[in-house]
């Protein structure tokens, strides 16, 4: 006979699902999220064997020191890509969204190639790594802390617009003092933004596990931390980069 003054006799099985239902979810976002990590790494992978095989080929200098409209195309494509994405995924299905991160990491690592031209291998190396640890830390810090960074982003983003305005009025005015100031902002700026993103991609979670939506948000959120690795990673190659 069930001991009704005993507590755990009606809470156990309550508590017993919760803990199933709260197991549950954990599992789930732990294969999310190393989903857009796993997404997020192999386009840097891709991008990277791209850039290094459009170099190795002589098509970059050729393409990029040569003149003619090719170059800006392939400069200007990813921002196609990303437009394309942002605005127009909720009406691609899952297999279209795959298609277009693929081809966006294609046409990034085309992009990239330019580096290859201007900085040694060795400074290119050492600013990849010590962003692909910062970029580490961050993202943990992003996934673990409890702290809400939603106003962190909402500042961020406006950090970001300035730091575009002030990169674009540098095309003009060549300033190698601001060229720096821009850099280091932008290593700063991209550097919060992978804290916030990763919080951001965490939190959405729980509004699309299980619904059609979820490998929308896997993509898009490998998206966003794919540039924030490579902004800070260039930020990071301007700022200490030794140029051929």
């Amino acid at each position: 006979m069930a001991n009704w003054s005993d507590p755990r006799s009606s809470a156990s099985p309550f508590g017993a699902d919760s803990a199933a239902r709260a197991g549950a979810f954990d599992a789930g976002l732990r294969r999310y999220m190393l989903s857009v990590y796993n997404y997020m790494m192999s386009a840097v992978l891709l991008s990277g064997i791209v850039a290094l095989a459009f170099v190795a080929s002589g098509m970059a200098a050729q393409v990029f020191l040569g003149g003619g409209i090719l170059k800006w195309i392939i400069s200007f494509a990813p921002l196609g890509f990303i437009f394309a994405m942002s605005f127009g995924g909720g009406r691609m299905t899952a297999g279209t969204m795959q298609l277009m991160f693929w081809g966006f990491a294609v046409a990034m690592g085309l992009s990239l190639s330019t580096i290859f031209l201007v900085y040694s291998p060795i400074a290119i190396a050492q600013s990849f790594f010590a962003a692909a640890a910062a970029f580490g830390g961050l993202s943990l810090y992003g996934y673990t802390t409890k702290r809400n960074l939603s106003a962190m982003g909402t500042f961020l983003m406006m950090g970001l617009v300035g730091l575009i305005v002030a990169s674009l009025l540098n095309l003009f005015f060549h300033s190698g003092p601001l060229a720096m100031v821009i850099s280091f902002v932008g290593v700063l700026i991209f550097a919060g933004l992978t804290a916030y993103d990763t919080q951001r991609t965490k939190s959405m979670y729980a509004q699309v596990a299980g619904t059609g939506a979820e490998q929308h948000m896997i993509i898009m959120s490998a998206l966003n931390l794919y540039l924030d690795f490579i902004n800070m990673f260039l930020f990071i190659l301007r700022l200490f980069g030794n140029r051929n």
